[in-house]
């Protein structure tokens, strides 16, 4: 035990002496490697160096690393986004581990608050790094979203900076303590982690609860659409990729959030169809559902959603070729 309490306080002092020799490439990486999308923290990375900067002038410098490295990260994002559209936001969120609304959310997000959604990514854990893809789907002009990438990285990154700077003793206690008691220490980060995982775990299995609902093919769409009878088709995707696409020409373009207003028009007997973009067609779940809870008596989600109407779709059923999008 005594071993392993030795070889953490070396550990925590090598830290401490690779942040006060090379202060602004620690920041610089953690910034950008955290940014790009690697589950690291940089908060506390700042916080420290912030505590430990000898001057001034080397706070200035850190925080102009970090600023640097979190646009070049939005940056690459950016372009992502401008190059390969709304796939990049999605396999993004399929890489987390309750993807179920991360399309939805994200992008409705940026659509209510535009540039300033940009400034508030950096406080909002996850939205940081999908935030720019969307504004590259959306065509947003590049400088007005460097300005805003880059004032929204000014603010964060100068937070936690100026933080650590003015608790620089009650920070530098706190690593004397780890370093005094790094076996526990670390104990306790591990069961915060473990709980945080264990709870994404549970929304995970509360969402595949709520998904095991009957669905429809895309086969059984098309026979039905076909019909004397066909059901109303409601398309969920988020704006970036019907600007992206075009829209659906036998869809009805809806939204979760405005769908109690606008089905007090619509027949509660007549079947219905929800189809997203999103993994897990979480979102045409979620339609479905509210839908169900407002008295509809057929409801069911396109089993693949997007990817699925467009291999199966015939050409008079595609989207739409949407104007090309300038800037």
């Amino acid at each position: 035990m005594q071993a392993k309490k030795q070889i953490t306080r070396m550990d925590i002092t090598s830290i401490v002496e690779a942040i006060q020799r090379e202060g602004v490439w620690v920041v610089f990486l953690n910034v950008l490697l955290q940014q790009l999308g690697l589950p690291i923290p940089a908060v506390s990375t700042l916080l420290v160096a912030g505590s430990l900067a000898v001057s001034s002038s080397q706070a200035g410098e850190m925080l102009a690393a970090a600023v640097l490295a979190s646009m070049l990260a939005d940056w690459t994002w950016y372009m992502a986004g401008r190059a390969f559209g709304y796939r990049v936001l999605s396999g993004l969120c399929k890489l987390s581990i309750n993807p179920g609304s991360c399309v939805s959310e994200t992008e409705g997000r940026f659509i209510r608050w535009g540039p300033w959604s940009l400034i508030a990514a950096k406080f909002i854990p996850g939205f940081s790094t999908v935030a720019p893809p969307i504004a590259g789907s959306l065509r947003m002009p590049l400088p007005s979203f460097l300005t805003a990438a880059g004032i929204g990285a000014a603010l964060w990154a100068g937070l936690a900076i100026l933080a650590g700077w003015l608790l620089r003793d009650q920070v530098r206690s706190a690593m004397e303590m780890m370093s005094r008691h790094g076996v526990e220490a670390i104990a306790v980060i591990a069961i915060v982690l473990g709980a945080w995982v264990l709870w994404k775990l549970w929304q995970k299995y509360r969402f595949e609860r709520l998904a095991a609902i009957p669905h429809i093919t895309p086969v059984e769409l098309m026979e039905a659409l076909e019909s004397n009878e066909p059901p109303l088709l409601l398309d969920f995707r988020g704006a970036a990729l019907v600007a992206q696409d075009g829209p659906i020409q036998c869809a009805t373009q809806a939204s979760v959030d405005d769908l109690p207003q606008a089905a007090g028009e619509w027949s509660k007997e007549h079947p219905i169809v929800t189809l997203c973009a999103c993994p897990e067609d979480a979102t045409a779940i979620r339609a479905a559902q509210l839908l169900m809870k407002l008295g509809f008596k057929s409801v069911r989600p396109l089993k693949g959603g997007y990817e699925a109407w467009m291999k199966h779709a015939g050409d008079e059923q595609r989207p739409a070729t949407p104007h090309a999008a300038g800037g």
